[in-house]
């Protein structure tokens, strides 16, 4: 706010009392004019001040939370007044540190000026006495952040201010750190001299400057300042790289080394100034974070004439470094050393084995043809160690390794099987039985929970039936249940909703109303729409418009709405056609051919809905018996069914057709939570019975609403026979990016299309593959693992489809390869091994780079895993991609990866894959 010499009148009750005019300019908010009152006080009048502010002080806060909330400018005045007038310097400390004060939430200007000015009257003692007082008590720092007006700031000036000689307090020098200098301010900081050395000691320091880029922006500016001043003179050299190395040494998380490290490289230290530190640079190589250790290699590789025990400790060093590059730099200067000297090599051994167990193949390959060219220069002692540390290789590798050293490669090398112990495949796993269908009206007083199909299929026909039955005494034992359920609040989706009005339509039923009928029916029994009348959206609880929604979801909705207008119009059968038989979702085709007979003999009409799911839950083989008593149906309804049962049934076509793999298409692009391009297609014949023709024809794009895909898990037992079809309706609702948490494809739906019928196609393998690689939510690998089992033991897994699903996936950048490798592993060791060998051959197919493509380290990992996955299975045969791959000319890990893995295939031995 802007200043004023004429308060108004103090706010929130702050009467004048001794020192009026110090409560005054406190009212204003006017820090300044604060000042000017308090100087002018003389020992008495500041002695009452002091005595009031606590009283003034609960006065302010309250008023800050009950008449202006949020208002914080009597914070800056407050603290002025106490400063000006308490005469103690611990007391003053203690005042300014109030956590009245320290919590502000918005901006201020910088009192710091306005305090010092304050203190500075105060005598030149109690000044030094404050400065240091009040820098002991600064507290740590968290993440470099700092408010305006805290405290930092006037410790420090008070400490310029006053000469005194600062305290050791590392939140003092964070603080100084934390206030990035010009070079000429640095220059002139009285605190330069004292506050510089620790500026290397002092905790916290490192991750305050954190931030500090090594260019000569403003990001830059302690860097800048410091090698300014180095350059200048202003400052020694020798101090800031003794500095910088010490700091290193004394060790800690990178983070906090990386402001050291770049002022390290900014001073660009000469070769007279390497040399001196030698030794230091030399014991970083054991233990610093790999940039450190990095830094003082390249230093340390540029001085000549370094004595045999400091190549020998540095290379030693370096061989047992976690770090693949740091590694590789000790191999080379072994090699190096090695050539230049004829000198035995026993010293290196242990550290030259130890270079063996490097997860890198690369690293690995390097350390034994470097053993193998240096043979002659082990003695007994050096050929023992190396022996020893074959024991981790490869067999390749340690073939080569015995042939120079001597030995049995075979009798320490790692075992081709990794310890793998192939097991049979489980048999198919059996489904649960039917729970029991529902024989009274306490049986549907409650709604299942609808994950559990069975259940909600039961449910609704039960419905049906005992409405046939006994209509009146349904109504009087649901009436008071229904009005308890009507008190507890509103379903959730379309489905409960419906259930919900059916009961409350049973229990709103007169004891009169019949129990069946055809009234309302079309006259042939044949739909003539998707339902006797247009889907209520709001009644059924449907997000959106119906054709948005997905065709599985919608067939649900209309069977349940055609029960709850049935109701409404006194027109349900005596029972359901589609009522499920087995606990995979079909019905048995002679059952069906029974309920259409029945149908027959009492004139009833089948509802539209009822009949195509019924149709969709026959079987594709139908006993010749059974077709023939199909054929002796007269309605129109069994005409259709026994025309479904004798050859008319649908035969789709199916494809996924990925973006970017269509001639004039482009390459997907993430898209929110899901693949944008991916297209499910599905192509049939026309039935002339809507619900079907929607189901065999392309899936609608996945909506925006987030439970639009309602019911899930009970997709697969809507068509039970015609599993590639549910697959592809699965595809829009496969999420390849995003978060877990909201309605998906999982383990479960996959293994109910493992238990469904009907041939596989891409829209299996691709349902398969996202639960394969869906580590976030697919759970353990087991769990992932189930439907790929589960379909291998029916024999009905296409393995080279899955695995190029897989590659498309992870070539897509989509899904990584670690959790697709955890899951093929855990399907092998549940006895699958053979079916994952083919799907990894699929996976190679669609993922490995092309020749004129460059392989990343994710390209060599899935080779590795190749060659265990050939290994278990014992294959045989050369894979193409592999063969191209490993007759490239290039010598790194892809190409040895892949090298071994065709090596491995064409060697002879006995074929089992």
């Amino acid at each position: 706010m802007t200043p004023t010499h004429s308060p108004p009148s103090p706010p929130g009750g702050l009467a004048r009392v001794g020192g009026e005019g110090v409560w005054e300019a406190v009212g204003s908010g006017d820090a300044e004019l604060v000042a000017e009152r308090v100087l002018a006080l003389d020992a008495e009048g500041r002695k009452a001040v002091a005595a009031a502010l606590p009283g003034r002080l609960a006065v302010a806060r309250r008023r800050a939370v009950t008449v202006a909330p949020g208002d914080e400018t009597w914070i800056d005045p407050m603290r002025v007044a106490g400063a000006g007038a308490i005469s103690g310097a611990a007391a003053t400390v203690a005042w300014l540190n109030r956590r009245d004060f320290q919590d502000r939430r918005h901006e201020a200007p910088d009192a710091t000026p306005v305090l010092v000015r304050v203190l500075s009257a105060r005598p030149p003692a109690w000044q030094a006495d404050f400065a240091t007082r009040a820098a002991l008590r600064l507290p740590g720092r968290r993440g470099g952040h700092r408010r305006s007006g805290d405290l930092g700031a006037l410790v420090l000036a008070m400490l310029r201010h006053t000469g005194v000689t600062p305290p050791a307090h590392d939140p003092l020098v964070v603080e100084w750190a934390a206030r990035p200098p010009t070079a000429s301010q640095l220059g002139r900081d009285p605190l330069l001299g004292h506050l510089l050395p620790r500026l290397f000691e002092a905790d916290g320091v490192g991750r305050a400057l954190r931030d500090e880029r090594g260019d000569r922006s403003a990001s830059g500016a302690w860097l800048a300042a410091l090698t300014t001043l180095a350059g200048d003179g202003g400052i020694g050299r020798d101090l800031l790289l003794d500095g910088c190395v010490h700091r290193f040494l004394r060790g800690g998380p990178v983070v906090g080394l990386r402001f050291f490290a770049r002022l390290h490289e900014r001073l660009e230290p000469t070769y007279d100034e390497v040399h001196a530190r030698a030794h230091a640079y030399l014991r970083l190589l054991t233990a610093a974070p790999g940039s450190v250790a990095d830094l003082a290699l390249r230093h340390l590789r540029r001085l000549a004439g370094l004595g045999h025990q400091d190549v020998g400790e540095a290379v030693r060093a370096l061989l047992s470094r976690p770090e693949r590059r740091l590694v590789t730099a000790g191999l080379a200067w072994l090699d190096e050393y090695a050539s230049d000297r004829d000198a035995g090599l026993d010293t290196f051994a242990p550290a030259l084995a130890n270079a063996f167990r490097c997860p890198s193949a690369d690293v690995q390959g390097r350390a034994v043809r470097l053993a193998v060219t240096h043979a002659r220069h082990f003695g007994p002692e050096g050929v023992a160690a190396v022996r020893a540390g074959a024991r981790v290789l490869p067999q390749d590798l340690a073939e080569t390794l015995a042939a120079a050293f001597g030995g049995a490669a075979h009798a320490g090398a790692r075992r081709e099987h990794d310890g793998f112990a192939p097991v049979p495949l489980p048999a198919p796993r059996p489904l649960p039985p039917l729970p029991p269908a529902p024989r009274t009206a306490a049986d549907l007083a409650d709604i299942p929970h609808r994950d559990s199909w069975p259940a909600m299929e039961l449910w609704l026909a039960g419905v049906v039936r005992l409405h046939g039955e006994d209509p009146g005494g349904l109504a009087t034992a649901l009436a008071v249940r229904a009005a308890r359920r009507t008190a507890t609040g509103g379903p959730r989706d379309g489905i409960e909703a419906c259930s919900e009005t059916i009961l409350a339509c049973l229990a709103d039923a007169p004891a009169d109303r019949p129990g069946g009928g055809a009234a309302g029916a079309p006259a042939d029994g044949l739909p003539r729409g998707l339902s006797g009348e247009p889907l209520d959206d709001g009644a059924v609880g449907a997000p959106g418009a119906g054709a948005r929604l997905p065709a599985p979801y919608l067939l649900l909705l209309r069977r349940w709405a055609e029960v709850r207008d049935g109701l409404r119009a006194g027109t349900l059968p005596p029972f359901l056609l589609a009522e499920p038989t087995e606990p995979t979702g079909h019905i048995d085709p002679a059952e069906l051919v029974t309920r259409l007979e029945d149908y027959e003999r009492a004139d009833v009409q089948v509802m539209p809905a009822d009949l195509q799911q019924a149709l969709l839950r026959l079987p594709r083989a139908v006993p010749p018996e059974v077709v023939a008593r199909a054929r002796a149906l007269a309605s129109t309804a069994g005409r259709a069914a026994a025309r479904w049962m004798d050859g008319a049934r649908p035969a789709p076509l199916t494809a996924v057709a990925w973006p970017g793999e269509q001639p004039g298409e482009q390459p997907g692009e993430r898209q929110g939570e899901r693949l944008d391009g991916l297209v499910a297609r599905i192509r049939a014949d026309a039935t002339g019975l809507p619900l079907i023709d929607l189901l065999f024809a392309d899936p609608e794009p996945r909506p925006d609403e987030e439970h639009a895909g309602g019911c899930l898990p009970w997709w697969p037992y809507v068509m039970p026979s015609d599993r590639e079809v549910a697959a592809q309706h699965y595809l829009p609702w496969l999420r390849l990016a995003g978060t877990p948490g909201r309605e998906d494809v999982g383990p479960g739906e996959a293994l109910a299309l493992a238990a469904s019928g009907g041939p596989p196609g891409e829209g299996v393998a691709l349902v398969l593959a996202h639960v394969v690689a869906d580590r976030p939510r697919g759970g353990a690998p087991e769990r992932r693992a189930a439907p790929v089992v589960e379909l291998a033991a029916r024999g009905e897994l296409d393995g080279a489809g899955l695995g190029r699903q897989l590659g498309r996936l992870l070539r897509g950048g989509w899904r990584k390869p670690g959790p697709v490798l955890e899951t093929l592993e855990a399907a092998a060791a549940l006895g699958a091994h053979r079916q994952v060998w083919e799907v990894v051959t699929g996976l190679l197919e669609t993922f490995l780079p092309g020749p004129e493509e460059r392989p990343a380290a994710r390209h060599a990992q899935v080779l590795g895993f190749a060659l265990r996955a050939a290994r278990w299975a014992e294959a045989r045969g050369p894979v193409p991609c592999v063969a191209e791959a490993a007759a490239r000319r290039a010598s790194n890990n892809f190409v040895r990866e892949a090298r071994r893995l065709h090596t491995y295939l064409t060697r002879r031995g006995p074929h089992r894959a």
